[in-house]
């Protein structure tokens, strides 16, 4: 998150706002997702059937989704409760804002 000098800095990380439990699960998730890319790389090299291929892709691009979705729910959460407890309104505005403008960026 990003604020004018009047206001802290805050960031935003995963083992700062999630549990032990969910971090885990969250860093356990992008090392398969890092396993089946390599997986794929080699489907590629020994020229396996493309079908079987695209297949594994969809599924990488499932299990991004899925890890994405709870980082920025996890931050989402976070940019609300800050939001709520700042002082001014125009840190409210920027943090708002920020949290807006990321999910217009997500959504394209």
């Amino acid at each position: 998150m990003r604020l004018t000098n009047q206001h802290a800095v805050f960031s935003y990380t995963l083992d700062r706002y999630m549990s032990m439990n969910e971090h885990a699960a969250t860093i356990r998730r992008l090392k398969r997702i890092e396993g089946q890319v390599r997986g794929i790389v080699r489907m590629l090299d020994d020229d396996r059937y493309l079908i079987d291929t695209l297949n594994q892709m969809q599924a990488i691009k499932a299990a991004l989704a899925r890890a994405e979705s709870e980082i920025l729910k996890v931050h989402a959460k976070n940019s609300v409760e800050v939001a709520i407890t700042a002082r001014s309104a125009k840190a409210q505005k920027e943090i708002i804002s920020d949290l807006v403008d990321l999910f217009d960026k997500l959504k394209r």
